[in-house]
């Protein structure tokens, strides 16, 4: 048995994972970081503070002590694969990970978060066969709200190339910013999406797409407004999820356009709505979405990408 360890230190979950390269399993652990009542996020140093408290806690609830078949690390060191990406929060991961191999002897594999969401979202959807030709993904969380064009470079290492985006507010965030307007607790998308779920009104939806990307910063506006007005907060929550939907509609047909014939695939947190899903599949049935554990932030792509790595999966 050939187990590879990924681990994950994004600013709101510690995840982990383990990867058999032998029979293409996975398993994983992952926990939230804490935030009080009424606080908007976490400030890095809280954020760096509590993925050191439990970061040995998730991995010893997946790996036996000692390791027994420990074979690799994979661990993300930075946000996304472009200059400048950096987030004290990933040093937990990358500490302990170079701790744990000069300890055991096996090599580590760095990585940046928005590949592993990519591998986790083409596992579960056993769709790792998109990586013989480029395909295009999406990647919608609180800090990205990018549509990207995936494709194997000559050494067989993913490259991603940024083909739409947010000009302004992430669509993660836009929804945070919703939720905190309701009172609901920060992280807000699990509690915005149940009270969404009881609306059943019919909705116009404004999104605003400028050359392939879009611009959410004034759906916050909108929704405060609808409040105003005397809309329910459900009806505000439900408006707030089918803005971001048809947001990702929009922006798919401009990519699609630009290059015809690929493959989507859907990650992110943000992605983890069934109310998103729905309204989008609806519209263009070809786009995969995966279930919300591989869509939420996870270490499962990161222990994939490294036993490819090692040259023991997808070779």
């Amino acid at each position: 048995m050939r187990e590879f360890l990924g681990l994950d230190t994004s600013n709101y979950t510690t995840s982990c994972a383990i990867f058999d390269a032998e029979n293409g399993t996975v398993r994983q652990a992952k926990k939230l970081l804490p935030v009080k009542a009424g606080m908007a996020g976490l400030r890095q140093s809280d954020a760096v503070f509590h993925h050191t408290r439990q970061l040995p806690e998730v991995i010893q609830t997946l790996l036996p002590n000692p390791p027994q078949n420990l074979t690799g690390i994979g661990v993300t060191t930075r946000p996304r694969n472009i200059e400048g990406s950096y987030m004290p929060c990933f040093l937990c991961g990358k500490t302990m990970a170079y701790g744990m191999a000069a300890v055991t002897g096996v090599p580590v594999y760095e990585t940046s978060h928005q590949i592993g969401h990519i591998l986790a979202a083409l596992y579960s959807a056993k769709k790792l066969s998109f990586l013989k030709a480029p395909f295009l993904a999406f990647h919608v969380s609180g800090g990205t709200t990018d549509c990207l064009l995936c494709e194997l470079d000559a050494d067989l290492c993913l490259n991603i190339t940024q083909v739409g985006t947010s000009l302004d507010l992430k669509a993660g965030q836009a929804i945070d910013r919703v939720g905190l307007m309701l009172q609901l607790q920060f992280p807000c998308g699990a509690a915005l999406e149940q009270l969404a779920a009881v609306s059943t009104k019919q909705y116009r939806t404004k999104p605003v797409i400028r050359e392939g990307n879009c611009c959410l910063s004034g759906l916050e506006n909108q929704c405060n407004a609808l409040l105003t007005a005397g809309k329910s907060p459900a009806y505000v929550c439900k408006y707030c999820l089918l803005c971001v939907a048809d947001t990702v509609v929009k922006m798919t047909k401009a990519a699609q356009k630009e290059y015809p014939g690929l493959a989507v695939v859907c990650a992110g947190g943000v992605m983890s709505s069934d109310i998103i899903r729905s309204w989008v599949q609806q519209r263009l049935p070809q786009v995969y979405f995966v279930p919300g554990q591989y869509s939420s932030d996870n270490a499962i792509g990161v222990s994939i990408l490294a036993a490819r790595e090692a040259g023991l999966w997808l070779k």
